[in-house]
């Protein structure tokens, strides 16, 4: 009895292993038969897709702010800085690989810098607009840039 519940098991191990195999074997196919260029395509699409869902925010705010003329040019400085910029340059994987752990910290450092960098101008240029808004318009602003803003960037949409 001993005996057969060690084949058992063996067994159920066994095809345990090779159903795990087969899974991972259908997953690397998957996975190769998506070329890089799709997914740099898609990853472009994405981000034509929000800078025209930005543009229409803006709109949208724009109109809601009823701005006055004097308002105007803080208002254009404000979404020139508001648009994103020319990302660093990441390198290509391999040229990563090739790097030491402290190489790669000081790139990655050095993007954060510039991020930041780019954060100030932008900070920048919202407080001279938002100098020159009304209390009402700034009530306004400030609902507006809590309803999205940057703060839902990073999600996902299916």
């Amino acid at each position: 009895m001993n005996v057969l519940n060690n084949v058992r098991n063996s067994l159920v191990i066994g095809f345990a292993v090779l159903g795990m195999g087969a899974a991972a074997v259908a997953v690397h196919a998957q996975e190769s038969g998506h070329p890089k260029a799709a997914s740099v395509e898609r990853h472009h699409g994405e981000r034509a897709n929000w800078g025209a869902r930005m543009a229409a925010r803006q709109a949208r705010l724009h109109d809601q702010l009823k701005l006055s003329a004097a308002q105007e040019p803080a208002w254009a400085a404000f979404t020139a800085a508001s648009k994103p910029g020319q990302r660093p340059a990441r390198g290509e994987r391999g040229q990563w690989a090739s790097l030491t752990a402290p190489e790669r910290m000081e790139k990655q450092l050095d993007m954060a810098k510039q991020h930041v960098a780019a954060m100030e101008t932008r900070l920048a240029a919202l407080n001279t607009f938002y100098a020159v808004l009304t209390p009402e318009q700034k009530k306004v602003f400030d609902e507006h840039s809590m309803r999205g803003g940057h703060h839902g960037k990073h999600k996902r949409h299916a």
